[in-house]
């Protein structure tokens, strides 16, 4: 004799719109299933953004918190897992500005975030990622790794946005020349696992 399904087994096989409408209602199980799906994703791309884990863990739950109060605002026009991940990236912009201002404030800014990444090293994007200053990894994440254009991330970080161009392209060049096969004075690096 088979088992009845769970809760949680009928809520698996719903596409993320039916749990969007779910959600609306107030029905807590079908958001938890969203946030199973989409969490470890949100996640990711805060910590491609450059932080740490438990930073990363912070921001993706703040972040599905406030899609959970937000939900009627979504309207489908584009996946969830999108949609959240830009209030994610907002969130963190947010919290890294202020931290970036606090750090100006106390003059403790640290000038060279590439430092450790040695020549004959294996990198991936994350580990290229890392090797941008604070702010063109920020500009570039939300642009490419989120989707928001330049003028939506300028507003997001409370920019310029010729300011947060510049880092975009600086970032992107930087991007380019340490991807390349033969980047970094034509030392031939392998890219990935």
């Amino acid at each position: 004799m088979a088992n009845p399904p769970t809760a949680r087994t009928l809520m698996a096989g719903r596409h993320d719109l039916e749990l969007v409408a779910l959600g609306r209602t107030g029905d807590r199980g079908a958001f938890g299933e969203l946030v199973r799906r989409h969490g470890s994703a949100v996640r990711a791309l805060v910590r491609r953004m450059g932080a740490d884990g438990a930073t990363a863990d912070d921001v993706a739950q703040d972040a599905f918190l406030s899609a959970f109060e937000q939900i009627a605002e979504f309207r489908g026009e584009g996946a969830f897992r999108t949609w959240v991940s830009r209030i994610a990236a907002r969130l963190y912009a947010r919290r890294w500005r202020r931290e970036a201002r606090a750090e100006l404030l106390a003059d403790g800014a640290d000038d060279d975030p590439a430092a450790g990444v040695g020549a004959d090293a294996r990198i991936d994007l994350d580990d290229a990622l890392g090797s941008l200053s604070e702010a063109e990894r920020v500009c570039v994440s939300l642009c490419y790794g989120v989707g928001l254009s330049h003028a939506e991330a300028a507003h997001a970080l409370n920019a310029p946005l010729g300011t947060v161009k510049s880092h975009v392209k600086r970032g992107l060049d930087k991007l380019r020349s340490r991807l390349s096969p033969d980047g970094d004075g034509g030392q031939r690096r392998q890219v990935g696992g």
